[in-house]
Formats: C-alpha cells, sequence, structure tokens
C-alpha cells in the first residue's frame, strides 16, 4: 500500500458522500486512490472498461443493481478483482448474498478502522496473486533462458537426484567423454568417481540426502566413459529440476584453478566477498529461513559522517580505510565468515546460529571495537564511529529485498538518531520496543521545539504561463543529533502528541518574517507553505495568524495556506472559517492533491480556494499514460473557467513538462526542475 501506488476503486453505490467517506479515509492514511462510480448497469460497463479496477467495493442496497448480476458482468471481463462488500449492518441474508456473489471480505461501514484494515487485506491479497502470477511467468522464462545458459556454459555441471543424473549439459559430457545424456542417463553421480574415493564420495551423498549444507568444494579423482582417470573438485548446491529437490554439481579439472573460482568471488579491496556473491549468501539464508531454519540475521555496517570522512582522506584511499574496518569487524567473528562488501561504504554480515541477544551483544562488540581503534590511511591517522543496522531473519521475512530494505532502513534509523549505535528490527518486535523508538522521536521533536531546532528549505515553482514574480514552497527539516532529518521520520509522532501547532506556528512565523523581508527589498515572491488539520482545529492559531499578518503588512497573495483535499473534506466547516478569515488578510488558499476525489471541484462550491495542486498521481508514467494526460487537462480547462489556477507537483523529466504544458498546467514543481534548497538565515535588523 505504498504512497507510488494508486489503488483503482470503483464503488458500486448511489451516494457520493458515502464513497467520499472512504476516499478520503484511505487518503488520510497516506493511500492514493483512483476512484470511479456505478450506480447502473452501463455505468458499471464503462467504468470496468475505463477505470479497470482493483478493488470493487459493493453496497448491496444500490437499486438499479443485484450483487449475483454484477458478479456475472465482472467474471466476463476476465479480470482480478479484490470484490468486497460495505453495509450498514450485518445480516444473515445480507452476508449469505454477498459471498454467495463471490465477494471476499464485507467491512460494516460505521467502523471505519474495519473498512481500511478489510481494504488493505484485500489489496495486499490481490496484489500477492498477481505478483505470483508476473513469478510464475517469469519463472517460466528463467528457467529458458537458464536452460539455455546451462547448454552454453563452459561449466561441467549436472543435476542429480536420489544420485542418478537427471540432466548434464554439454561440457559435463565432453569432460568425461560422453557423446549424449542418452549414455549417462541410467549412471549414478558414485560412476564419474575413482573407487579410491567411492566411500568418502557416497557417505558425503548420504549427508547431503538428509538435508545437511554442502562443502564449497571436494577434491576427487574423477572417472571418464573410457576409463580415464584425472583430478578434479566439485562443488555442490541445493537446486531444483522440474519441480523437485535435487543436487547441482558443478565438475572441474585442476587445471582449473579452484583458488582463482574463489578469489573471483572476493572484493580486492576488504577480501571479504564480492555483492554479487554475498547476495546468493543471502538468498541461500531466506531459502533457509523459509524451510523453517532460526536464529539467522543480516547486518549491515557503515561509518557515520562518510562524507567529512572522505574530504579527510581523499577518494582514493577510501579502499584501504574499508579494508581496515573490516579487519576489525572480522576480529569478532569465527572463521570463515559470511561477510560482503554491499556497497562503497556498506559491509554487510550473514549470521547463524545467532539468537536475539548474540546478535545485539555481537553490534555492540563492533561499535565499540572501532570507537577504540585509530585508523591509519596512507598518511592520515583518523577516529571513527559506524552505525549498525540489522534485521532478524525469520519465516515471515523470508524475502530478499524485504530483508534489504529492513536492514537498510534500521541502518539509516541508527544513523539519523546520531549514529555510534545499532538498530535491529525485529520482525516479530514488542510494542514496547516500538513505543521506545516513538518516545525518542518525540523527545528530539520537544528538543526541536525548545531550542529552535528546525530547518527551512524552499522548492521552486516554476510559471509555464509567464506569471510573473518568484513562487516557492517552503519545506521543513529537524536538526537531528547527526543532520537534519526528513518530515517522514518526526511529523507522525509530533501528530500524534498533537504537537502540529506549535511547529505550524514556528513555520508560519519565520514565514512571514522572510516574506516582510523580501518586500523590504522589493522582491515580488510568494511563498506556498503547509497546515495541519490539527491547526485548523486550534482556535488559538488563526487569530494568532491573522494577527501576525496585519501586523507584517506584507503583499496581498504573498502567502498561500495549502492543505490536501481530502483534509479540507473531513474538517469541511473549520476550513470555511478558516479560509474566509484568511482572505481578509490579502493570503492565499491552495488545495492540494486534488482530483483524487470523485468529484474534486465540488469542494470549491465550500472553499473558495485559488491554487489548485494536481494529485501526484497522474504524474507517474505520464509520458506513456494518456489516461492521465487527458485527466490533467480536463482539470486545468475547468480550473481555468472558474478562475483556479493549477500546480503539477512531483514533476520528474523534461517530457512531462512539455506534456504538462500542453494540457495548460500553469505551475510546474518538482525535483527535476529543482532540489530543495535550505533557507539562508537573514538579517532581520
Amino acid at each position: 500500500m505504498k504512497q507510488n501506488n494508486v489503488i483503482r476503486i470503483l464503488f458500486i453505490e448511489d451516494s457520493a458522500d458515502h464513497a467520499e467517506q472512504v476516499i478520503s479515509l484511505l487518503r488520510n492514511h497516506g493511500i492514493a486512490v483512483r476512484p470511479a462510480q456505478a450506480t447502473n448497469e452501463a455505468e458499471l460497463e464503462h467504468a470496468l472498461q475505463e477505470l479497470s479496477p482493483d478493488l470493487v467495493l459493493i453496497n448491496p442496497a444500490v437499486c438499479d443493481l443485484d450483487i449475483a448480476g454484477i458478479s456475472r458482468q465482472m467474471q466476463a471481463t476476465g479480470k482480478d478483482f479484490a470484490l468486497t462488500g460495505i453495509v450498514e449492518e450485518f445480516s444473515n441474508d445480507t452476508v449469505s448474498a454477498l459471498f454467495s456473489a463471490k465477494v471476499r471480505s464485507i467491512a460494516l461501514r460505521s467502523e471505519p478502522e474495519q473498512v481500511l484494515m478489510v481494504i488493505q487485506r484485500e489489496y495486499e491479497a490481490l496484489s500477492t496473486r498477481r505478483s505470483v502470477r508476473q513469478l510464475e511467468a517469469s519463472l517460466r522464462e528463467s528457467e529458458r533462458r537458464c536452460d539455455a545458459l546451462l547448454e552454453s556454459s563452459r561449466d561441467a555441471i549436472a543435476y542429480v537426484h536420489e544420485g542418478m543424473h537427471v540432466r548434464a549439459n554439454r561440457a559435463y559430457l565432453e569432460m568425461f567423454g560422453y557423446e549424449s545424456f542418452d549414455e549417462i542417463e541410467g549412471l549414478t553421480l558414485l560412476d564419474m568417481v575413482s573407487s579410491d574415493n567411492a566411500d568418502d564420495f557416497k557417505a558425503l551423498l548420504k549427508r547431503l540426502s538428509r538435508g545437511e549444507k554442502p562443502p564449497k568444494r571436494v577434491d576427487l579423482n574423477a572417472v571418464s566413459g573410457t576409463g580415464e582417470s584425472f583430478e578434479a573438485t566439485a562443488e555442490f548446491a541445493q537446486a531444483t529440476f522440474e519441480g523437485e529437490p535435487c543436487l547441482q554439481i558443478i565438475f572441474h579439472r585442476k587445471a582449473v584453478s579452484a583458488e582463482l573460482v574463489e578469489q573471483l568471488q572476493r572484493d580486492g579491496a576488504t577480501g571479504w566477498y564480492n555483492r554479487s556473491r554475498m547476495l546468493e549468501w543471502i538468498e541461500d539464508a531466506v531459502g533457509a529461513a523459509a524451510q523453517g531454519t532460526r536464529n539467522q540475521a543480516l547486518m549491515l555496517i557503515e561509518p557515520d559522517n562518510w562524507s567529512s570522512i572522505i574530504e579527510g582522506i581523499g577518494l582514493a584511499n577510501t579502499d584501504m580505510l574499508m579494508s581496515s574496518l573490516a579487519a576489525s569487524i572480522a576480529e569478532q567473528l569465527g572463521e570463515d565468515p559470511v561477510a560482503g562488501r554491499l556497497g562503497d561504504h556498506t559491509l554487510g554480515v550473514l549470521l547463524k546460529d545467532f539468537d536475539d541477544a548474540a546478535v545485539l551483544a555481537l553490534a555492540d562488540k563492533w561499535i565499540g571495537t572501532v570507537n577504540d581503534r585509530i585508523f591509519e590511511v596512507d598518511s592520515n591517522s583518523i577516529s571513527m564511529t559506524v552505525s549498525v543496522g540489522g534485521t532478524l531473519l525469520e519465516e515471515r521475512n523470508a524475502n530478499t529485498r524485504e530483508l534489504l530494505e529492513q536492514a537498510g532502513i534500521a541502518l539509516q534509523s541508527a544513523q539519523s538518531q546520531g549514529g555510534n549505535r545499532s538498530e535491529i528490527h525485529d520482525p516479530g518486535a514488542s510494542d514496547k520496543e516500538e513505543a521506545a523508538r516513538q518516545q525518542h522521536w518525540l523527545d528530539l521533536v520537544h528538543k526541536a521545539l525548545d531550542s529552535d531546532g528546525f530547518a527551512l528549505y524552499q522548492q521552486q515553482i516554476i510559471s509555464l504561463q509567464d506569471i510573473e514574480g518568484e513562487f516557492t514552497e517552503i519545506l521543513l527539516r529537524m536538526h537531528g543529533p547527526s543532520g537534519e532529518v526528513l518530515p517522514r521520520h518526526f511529523l507522525p509522532v509530533a501528530e500524534r502528541a498533537e504537537l502540529m501547532p506549535r511547529i505550524d506556528r514556528w513555520v508560519f512565523d519565520h514565514v512571514v518574517d522572510m516574506l516582510a523581508e523580501s518586500q523590504r527589498e522589493q522582491r515580488t515572491l510568494t511563498h506556498f507553505v503547509k497546515l495541519t488539520p490539527q491547526s485548523l482545529q486550534d482556535e488559538t492559531f488563526l487569530p494568532w495568524l491573522v494577527n501576525r499578518l496585519q501586523t507584517a503588512e506584507i503583499r496581498p497573495g504573498s502567502l498561500v495556506v495549502e492543505m490536501p483535499e481530502s483534509k479540507v473534506l473531513t474538517t469541511l466547516k473549520p476550513a470555511q472559517t478558516f479560509v474566509n478569515a484568511l482572505r481578509e488578510t490579502g493570503a492565499r488558499f491552495a488545495l492540494e492533491q486534488f482530483g483524487s476525489g470523485l468529484n474534486s471541484f465540488q469542494i470549491l462550491q465550500h472553499v473558495d480556494a485559488d491554487y489548485l495542486k494536481i494529485d501526484r498521481s497522474f504524474m507517474n508514467n505520464l509520458p506513456q499514460n494518456p489516461e492521465n494526460r487527458d485527466k490533467i487537462a480536463e482539470i486545468c480547462n475547468k480550473a481555468r473557467e472558474a478562475g483556479k489556477l493549477t500546480v503539477a507537483e512531483w514533476v520528474e523529466d523534461a517530457a512531462s513538462t512539455s506534456l504538462l504544458f500542453a494540457c495548460g498546467v500553469d505551475f510546474v514543481q518538482g525535483n527535476f526542475l529543482q532540489e530543495p534548497e535550505k533557507i539562508i538565515a537573514y538579517d532581520m535588523a
């Protein structure tokens, strides 16, 4: 349910207000929605073709449609939908009718949290079904490609099931002197091994059949079909062939140095595994976790303040530093650890047979070891600290991408709290641990409020229609122990603690000062500033802001207060009062995430906005998405008729900018056009 994913929802519902309630509920939880509504058969057919929905939310009380007919019409499309019922109250007849029509879940409209959880669960289930189908198709394609690569490989590779050959490539046949696979199909793997090694090799195969970990390599004397004996090494790996578990074996003649193969898998600076080999180890660990193996963990280690370190020692010496760091970490590990270099300054360690307490203790040892050491790098002697982030590997998170993301997030969290610490993600973490992390962030927010610990950034908003003046959006950051922290880390905590009015006052107070300063410099400057719903409902905030604006006497229109469309809908009366009072001061109002509702322009009948900031979901793959372009053009045409200006956010490429100009957008904004810049302190004297 990531924000970048737009969920297409078809509401089979008579009441637009009921649909808007669900849309607002989702948007308020950070979920982007593309909605449509159908109240009769013609509208349903049109919506199924045009919207191609992910979720279909059915109100069984819709007058002109019956549930069974809806189900048949949807099944006729041949598409996979998450069909969900939303009812006013539960009754046996209603529930039976919905489930008979293949509705997967039912939620009670009067319970918003239940509605949210049901929608999230059904969308995740739909995403999983789609992913499985894609993976199955990818698997079939990968198997075809792997088969072609296997046949063309110079390595002698065979697959063995219960000691018998089930597949062998051309190089394997040539190594043992056979013309075709038919000649070895009835032979066992033992037939390829000299009698001197037969007993040991047979014992090894028995251990592997019991699920024991295969050795990296085995030295042996192999025997060809002509009876010729030659020295070889064999490498083993668990694999599948045509859906059945088997053993993959790669033979190398002694002429090919096993040490060379090992060297190719190592990072030249640290001596640890390189990234590709380390990822293979992680894949193996994930596979073992999926089969029930426990007490595994992935750990990531990075030096703190890396950019400052580079400035001190020079970019050319970073490999030398990482080599010394890896050696320090290795002192706390056993022989032959599963450790690798995953990035320029990121080391990864895969732990096995470590319980939770041992993982935490080891991370603390690493941190202490680095703290106590002076690193000699060329002619420089430096001290440094490291942050350690990790995640415990269990069956519930047995997915390589998820595992790396969890470890990376834990590492970022440790760094954002000042570094020189560790944070371990536990898939089964207790609420108490989560509460401790939340309290830490809350303490940082309180500290920032008490000591002026916030910073303002600005991002340029560029006019496509030659509108006079400078336009920027004001963005907030917080000073953390090791640098500035993005809002996504601290604003949710501040919102739960109802601290947003204090933060909003800090922001608006500084913005008004900046506008007054720009007016003295005779600059035509306009700032867009976000307002949160908590401030909207704070009885003291509006009088304070009105007084602040009247006292400063800034240029009318130079301040634009913005709020998301969904937030305004859920606080409509306070929003009306606020906007009306705001207009009397000369300030303006903007609706963010505009166009995400069923009828977004209807809100303008209640709240008079000057700017409409088009929802970011319409910017996704804009050059390849004519549907989004049509929707943007429609919004711009209606806005122009209503006398409103439009702003397109999250513009990330030149092609999109040209298309937005053609659609009639007035302003564009995005990192492609300009990254946010820190506002340098100004002299108010």
